[in-house]
This record gives structure tokens, C-alpha cells and sequence, in this order.
């Protein structure tokens, strides 16, 4: 890492994400691709698995993006709970893409029908409470990517997998779903379920009469006393097994934490982005875990950037208003401002050394007169609408060189309250990514560096 002067700022003042050396690594096993929603987190993922895999890794890209944009880029009809291979993939010595897209209610399932006897199983599966837990309970969809992460890297089947991250309403969600579904399973409801279970025969019934009496009078009123029966017999099912949800969670956790698993804060140049990229980065410090960066994307350029804002308007007031210098005659029009007409000096050269302009001679065929107004009232019309495009043309730039300052602005705050977080820049591409080729593209853009 290249130590930075004093005098550095923005992002001269923080180290470079170098991305091709993480995933040339052996030693680099999970990248995880985390932000706010819409920040392109599905996008980037795909885009290093496809580089990786054409590097020579073996990799499987996990998403959790419902839009279904991964399969589609990639060639596939449709993915699924079941990793699917690329075809497609360049490059040689044995690299290998596959891609699957969770399926939280087929995880859940998964994970019943391996963790309990067949006929448990079935009449968890058929629990109207676990439907509804499986489908749809705050959390399950991050705390199963976090169990799908934990069986893709038991299989060993892949050097490398590059987990998208559900898009939650925070980004933090990730990482509190194995917390959050402990503290349900623990919770003093849960528990007050297990009791009669666990107590049985007459003097459970007699607990649950006792205990739940009041509960049931008034959550029965609320929800029905079917809901409550429901939730009774799934606990008593699930009984043996929520150690087992509890255990893995913890695994998972600490996997995320050991030295081959990297994550890659995404987020755009907008404030709200970076400021949840910035609760990220110090969320995965406090927890010890392995950030490697944070990956900019969507940033603005401009080829003209030596034109300010401010000039071009300025430039397309004057166009609008016809005080722009007539550059090849070495004049102004009327009424043209200190700031754009010629000084005296030049207008002096210039009218001396131009040539007399002849008187023109009478034109005696009416037609030819009139061909002529003709001929210079369309000159004149082609004059006003270059001005007029040209002014817009302007604008616009003056509009892109507003956007680059503002995102420029949003990043010089992240960059300088983390000066220690390495950063690569991915410039926005004018329409979205549909296949392999530009997938390779942002492949390439996040790895050129700055």
C-alpha cells in the first residue's frame, strides 16, 4: 500500500482497491458484495465471478437479487436453488463459473428435511405457522443466505464464491439476521411454547392452561386461537432442532470473519449510499471482519471537464443572446459583452487589413433578387439553430459538470472520514448489463484502477 503526502486529498489520499490480486488469490475463498439496494451490488458480483472464473478460479456467484438481471446476463434461462454452470466462460486453466439464486422457502425446507426425522419433517413442512415463517418472517431471507453461504463452502466444490447480499432495507440486515433469529428462537414466547412440550403429559396441559391462559385470551382475540395452535405444534416439532439454527449461524458468523473472506462495500457517489457504506465499513470493524474496499460505482465523467460549469453557461447565455464572437471574420455582433468582444488592438489589424468591400451592383432580374434574400434568410436560419444547439449542448455539459461536482463532494466527505478504506471507481455505462460482454466490461473497469 502506497503511503500517501500529507497533502493529499480525496482520493489521492487513499489507497487503490486492487481487485485482480484478491481474486488471483488462493487464499481468498468468499467475497461478499454488500451496500444499500440499488447501488449495483448484483452487477459487481457477477462481474468478478465472470473475471475470476476466466482467470483460471472456480467460482459460484450467489444472488439474492429477485430481478432475476443475473441469469439473464449470464445466458440462463432461469436460476434456482441448484448452482447452474456458465457456458460462455473464456480463458484457460480450468476456471469455471456457476450461479444460482436463493430460494429462502426451498433453503428453509432443505434444512428440515436434513435436520429431522421424515415424519417431523412433514408435519413441519405442513405447519401452517412454518409456511409462513419460511416465506416471509423479518430476517429469514438474509439468515438463509447466510445458511446457503455455509453449505455452498462445506461442499468445497469451488475455490471461490461471491455472495450477493439480499436487497434489504439496510445493508446491515446481513450481517443482524443470525442475531435477530436467536433472539426470536430464545425469546420468552418461544420459550413459553416449548414448555408444555418439553414438561408433557397431564402436567404440561396443565402449565399450558395455567401459563397460557392469559396469552391465549388475548392474542387468541387478536390472532385466533388457530394461529396460536399452529405455532404450539410447530415449536414442539422444531424443538430439537433450533440448536442446530443457532450453531450454524454462529459458524457462518465466524467464517465471515477468518482471513479468506473479504468484503466489498458497493455504493454510488450519492449521499444516502455512502452514508449507509459508511455505517458498513464501521460495522465490519467493530466485528472484525475482512473489508477489502469500497467499489464507486455509477461515478460521471466528462471528456471536457477543463470547462467549468459556470464558463458554459455563460458561453450559452451569450449564444443565446447573440454576443458570441464571429471568430473568422475577427468581429461581434451588436451588442456583444466586455467579456467575449475583441479588444480595440485587434479590431484596429483587422480593419486594416481586410480588403475594400466592393458596392454591389444593381440586380436588374427581380428573381435573382429574390433567390438571393432567400439565400441569406436560410444562411441566417442555419446560424440561429447552430447557436441554438450549440447553446444547449452547453447547458448540458453545464448540468454534467454540476453532477460530477456534487459526487465529487459525497465522496471527499467518505474518503475523509475513512482514509483508511481502499477505493476503485466504476464509471457509469449508458444502459444496463444484459450478457457476458458487458459483464466483462465492468469486469475491466473495476480493475483498472484510477
Amino acid at each position: 500500500m502506497t503511503e500517501k503526502s500529507p497533502e493529499a486529498h480525496g482520493l489521492d489520499a487513499v489507497p487503490v482497491l486492487e481487485l485482480d490480486p484478491l481474486i488471483d488469490d488462493l487464499g481468498t475463498r468468499i467475497i461478499v458484495c454488500c451496500g444499500a439496494g440499488g447501488v449495483g451490488k448484483t452487477t459487481t458480483a457477477a462481474a468478478l465471478g465472470v473475471r475470476a472464473a476466466e482467470r483460471g478460479r472456480r467460482v459460484v456467484v450467489l444472488t439474492i437479487d429477485p430481478a432475476r438481471r443475473l441469469a439473464q446476463s449470464m445466458g440462463i434461462d432461469s436460476l434456482d436453488n441448484t448452482p447452474r454452470k456458465v457456458d460462455g466462460i473464456k480463458g484457460s486453466d480450468g476456471g469455471e463459473l456457476h450461479a444460482m439464486m436463493l430460494d429462502m422457502k426451498r433453503t428453509f425446507d432443505e434444512i428440515v428435511e436434513a435436520h429431522a426425522e421424515p415424519d417431523r419433517a412433514r408435519a413441519i413442512l405442513e405447519n401452517p405457522f412454518y409456511q409462513s415463517l419460511s416465506a416471509g418472517f423479518a430476517g429469514t431471507q438474509e439468515y438463509m443466505a447466510m445458511e446457503k453461504l455455509g453449505q455452498l463452502r462445506a461442499r468445497d466444490a469451488w475455490d471461490l464464491i461471491v455472495v450477493d447480499t439480499p436487497p434489504s432495507r439496510s445493508a446491515l440486515d446481513f450481517l443482524d439476521a443470525p442475531k435477530r433469529l436467536g433472539s426470536f428462537l430464545d425469546g420468552k414466547f418461544i420459550k413459553l411454547l416449548m414448555a408444555p412440550a418439553k414438561v408433557g403429559g397431564r402436567a404440561g396441559m396443565k402449565f399450558l392452561n395455567v401459563g397460557m391462559s392469559m396469552m391465549t385470551g388475548t392474542l387468541g382475540k387478536l390472532l385466533g386461537g388457530q394461529f396460536l395452535k399452529d405455532v404450539q405444534t410447530f415449536v414442539a416439532a422444531m424443538d430439537t432442532m433450533f440448536g442446530g439454527f443457532r450453531t450454524r449461524a454462529d459458524a457462518t458468523y465466524k467464517l465471515l470473519q477468518a482471513p479468506g473472506t473479504a468484503f466489498l462495500v458497493v455504493a454510488t457517489p450519492e449521499r444516502d449510499a455512502l452514508r449507509e457504506a459508511a455505517y458498513f465499513v464501521e460495522r465490519l470493524a467493530a466485528e472484525e471482519m475482512p473489508l477489502a474496499g469500497l467499489v464507486l460505482n455509477r461515478v460521471h465523467g466528462s471528456a471536457a471537464a477543463r470547462l467549468s460549469a459556470e464558463r458554459a453557461r455563460a458561453a450559452a447565455e451569450n449564444l443565446d443572446e447573440g454576443r458570441i464572437v464571429d471568430q473568422g471574420a475577427g468581429k461581434t455582433e451588436r451588442g456583444g459583452s466586455p467579456a467575449t468582444e475583441p479588444e480595440p488592438s485587434d479590431l484596429a489589424t483587422a480593419a486594416t487589413a481586410a480588403p475594400p468591400v466592393p458596392q454591389a451592383a444593381p440586380t436588374a432580374d427581380p428573381a435573382q433578387e429574390s433567390a438571393g434574400d432567400d439565400a441569406e434568410h436560410t444562411e441566417h436560419g442555419d446560424d440561429t439553430d447552430v447557436r441554438h444547439l450549440t447553446a444547449g449542448l452547453l447547458r448540458l455539459h453545464a448540468e454534467r459538470m454540476r453532477v460530477l461536482a456534487r459526487e465529487q463532494r459525497t465522496r471527499d466527505r467518505f474518503t475523509a472520514l475513512h482514509p483508511e478504506v481502499a477505493v476503485t471507481e466504476v464509471a457509469a455505462l449508458p444502459g444496463d448489463v444484459h450478457d457476458l460482454a458487458g459483464l466483462r466490461a465492468i469486469g475491466d473497469r473495476l480493475t483498472a484502477g484510477r
